[in-house]
């Protein structure tokens, strides 16, 4: 089995407005996603999936939420914007794009700081 994993990162400001502490109040992240994608198969070029396809993907999502007040995205409506859900809401958007034969997204890591990251992976 083979792994790729891109990086890229967003701004953005939200509250978790049911907890009770400091994150309760406004307050913002220079938040860092990982994309985990594998496959077990390598195409004719030797490679799983370009990383620039990979990259392009990420991007694409993350661009909907950069320079963003998270708690008013529709997803986010509906839950907290905690690090969880915003690695399910990132998670779900990749999945919606990304249709690579030798490939599937295996996990989102959302790091909050360089010591701390919440991570969605599907149940198999």
């Amino acid at each position: 089995m083979f792994s790729l994993a891109v990086r890229d990162s967003f701004a953005a400001a939200h509250r978790l407005e049911s907890y009770k502490g400091k994150c309760e109040a406004l307050h913002g992240h220079n938040f860092t996603v990982e994309a985990i994608f594998e496959g077990e198969r390598l195409d004719g070029d030797g490679m799983l999936v370009d990383f620039a396809t990979l990259k392009g993907y990420l991007k694409e999502v993350l661009s909907e939420l950069d320079h963003s007040y998270l708690n008013e995205i529709p997803f986010f409506r509906e839950r907290t914007s905690s690090s969880e859900y915003i690695a399910i809401f990132i998670y779900q958007r990749i999945a919606e794009l990304f249709h690579e034969q030798n490939a599937s997204l295996a996990e989102v890591r959302v790091w909050e700081s360089a010591n701390s990251y919440a991570a969605y992976r599907m149940s198999p």
